[in-house]
């Protein structure tokens, strides 16, 4: 029963919230083809907190319940979410715990939006590409720009680790 303390949950259901809430006020930027989402940029937190993806993955799917219309985004960006937070868990270095993110969503999400905009058509491959590199930069500049100077702050904070009983 370790793995599933009261502050455990606690800790996933605000940074759930905080992604969420993170989401829906940058909404302009958040959703669409062309995005990023400030968001993403708690993605990192597994590295350091592995039971933070549970937490990520409910807030993404709250965040696209409430902000997305398209129903495959709704099922499939919060189970890219959940993917990319368990490979971030494992990344071996601070340095490439914000590639599982961009790689996956850049993957699923650009995958989710090109079919949705083709239907599976034809020009399904061609759009799939530009929405995956839009995606993909989109999540670089979230996970990169935000995601690891957050992981340098987190890291200077000893009693975070404490709270959350666990991390490197």
């Amino acid at each position: 029963m370790r793995n599933f303390s009261i502050r455990r949950i606690a800790a996933a259901a605000v940074i759930g919230a905080v992604y969420a809430v993170l989401t829906l006020a940058f909404r302009p930027i958040a959703f669409g083809p062309l995005q990023c989402r400030v968001s993403e940029a708690l993605c990192v937190l597994p590295f350091l907190f592995p039971g933070s993806a549970w937490g990520l993955f409910v807030g993404c799917a709250l965040a696209n319940l409430l902000g997305s219309a398209s129903a495959l985004d709704m099922v499939f960006g919060p189970l890219a979410t959940l993917l990319a937070a368990w490979l971030t868990s494992r990344a071996p270095s601070r340095w490439l715990a914000p590639l599982p993110p961009v790689i996956v969503n850049a993957l699923v999400v650009g995958a989710v939006l090109a079919y949705t905009d083709t239907q599976g058509g034809a020009a399904f491959l061609p759009i799939f590409l530009v929405y995956a590199a839009q995606i993909g930069a989109g999540e670089m500049a979230a996970c990169y720009a935000l995601g690891l100077p957050l992981l340098s702050v987190i890291e200077r904070i000893p009693v975070l680790g404490r709270y959350l009983g666990e991390g490197r």
